[in-house]
């Protein structure tokens, strides 16, 4: 490394540990639930591999989780929320006219990996 220099490393999570999960029968339902708990401030989900999603990482604010995420890469999600959604779409509009934006984030390898593993669950 050259002086000054900055050295750059990926070190991705080693786990996601989900704490809550619920399965919604639609897309629909899901940005209907998506625009109800953000109050009607506008919010996105996340699509990767035919599954459309949401989730609620735990602050790492204790030196428990701190430790967890930083010596352990291991991060917790307090809540998932999916829905099946075969075709990417860049939006979900619900039957009451909300608009929810959806991201393919199929070129984010760890969040690809949650979508298989959300597919797989029943």
């Amino acid at each position: 490394m050259d002086e000054g220099g900055v050295k750059v490393k990926y070190e991705p999570f080693k786990e996601i540990v989900v704490l809550e999960r619920t399965l919604f029968s639609s897309p629909e339902m899901m940005a209907r639930f998506t625009s109800v708990i953000a109050g009607g401030k506008l919010t996105g989900l996340y699509w990767s591999d035919g599954v459309v999603f949401l989730y609620f990482p735990l602050p790492a604010s204790t030196p428990t989780i701190a430790e967890e995420l930083v010596e352990k890469r291991r991060v917790y999600w307090t809540f998932v929320g999916h829905a099946l959604m075969p075709k990417y779409s860049p939006t979900i509009e619900t039957k009451e006219k909300m608009i929810v934006p959806v991201i393919d984030i199929s070129s984010n390898s760890t969040l690809k990996r949650v979508a298989q593993w959300l597919k797989k669950q029943k």
